[in-house]
């Protein structure tokens, strides 16, 4: 590993304290970022107990971190010592600049959960490297029964010319998803599967929470005219922009349309199943002709 970084021997205890109103540091994270730790993660060597990476992306006018991308940084630890593979950091960096060179270096992530006695070497180093860097968690361990992700900036605790302990304060995190992310990252964060749903299954998902959805609407127009609730004209405009882009379909043309849309994707399935039966028959027949 070629210029590791220094023990953690000797660094300063992190004092981890919990987000402030009053914190002027936000942070904002694209999707494809947290999918790209857990699926970094999930590749990540077995005797890794968790991965380290960049994060990549731009500080807005107002002092938002925008984190846009990621990539790992291979490293090694154990208990009193911490070692990133610094030159394979400087390489893939440079690499991301060539594409895009919008996407500055902004911070750097961990899985676990919550901030670790090693992540005080480790934020010193991108400390070097930039400006205020932040640090990204995603506890892919489901420690709190979910996969919690948090944002956090450092500050150094001094006496005199002594250094105490690095202080990590949480800060505001806004996941920005799109709707086809929101339901994959829900299963994701609310427990661990086995497999990803197939069509069906997602669709039936899909539906369950549509119909939760439709209920609390149905409970919030009803408290409404009940007066038990103060109207919203926010919220009223809104309902009323939904419901009038919905199609105006019968029941009977609602249901012919839905099932049609349900048969094209069994005969997709029933299409794919024949092909892979295919492609196996053929392999063993050239792998039966290859040892005549």
């Amino acid at each position: 590993m070629a210029a590791p970084e220094t023990s953690t021997c000797g660094a300063g205890p992190a004092l981890l304290f919990p987000s402030s109103s009053s914190s002027s540091s936000s942070a904002r994270v694209e999707a494809v970022v947290v999918f790209t730790i857990c699926d970094s993660f999930v590749r990540r060597p077995d005797q890794a107990e968790r991965v380290i990476g960049t994060l990549l992306g731009s500080v807005l006018p107002d002092g938002t971190v925008h984190v846009r991308n990621a990539y790992v940084v291979p490293h090694s630890e154990s208990a009193d010592q911490v070692a990133l593979d610094i030159e394979y950091h400087h390489n893939m960096y440079a690499s991301h600049q060539k594409v895009n060179p919008k996407e500055v270096l902004v911070g750097w992530f961990s899985t676990g959960f919550g901030v670790s006695g090693g992540s005080t070497l480790i934020h010193e180093f991108y400390s070097r490297e930039v400006q205020s860097p932040i640090h990204l968690t995603v506890d892919t361990g489901f420690t709190m029964g979910e996969a919690s992700i948090k944002a956090y900036v450092s500050s150094n605790l001094s006496l005199g010319d002594r250094h105490l302990a690095a202080q990590f304060q949480e800060i505001p995190l806004d996941l920005k998803m799109l709707d086809a992310e929101k339901v994959g990252f829900e299963m994701l964060k609310s427990t661990m599967v086995e497999k990803l749903p197939n069509d069906l299954e997602g669709m039936e998902s899909s539906m369950q929470n549509l119909y939760a959805l439709i209920d609390e609407i149905y409970k919030y127009v009803d408290d409404v005219v009940e007066a038990r609730v103060a109207p919203d004209n926010k919220i009223g405009r809104f309902i009323a922009d939904t419901v009038s882009s919905m199609p105006k379909l019968s029941p009977a043309s609602f249901d012919r349309l839905f099932n049609d849309k349900i048969q094209d994707n069994l005969a997709l399935v029933y299409l794919s199943s024949i092909t892979r039966t295919q492609i196996a028959v053929a392999e063993k027949l050239n792998t039966a002709a290859q040892v005549l």
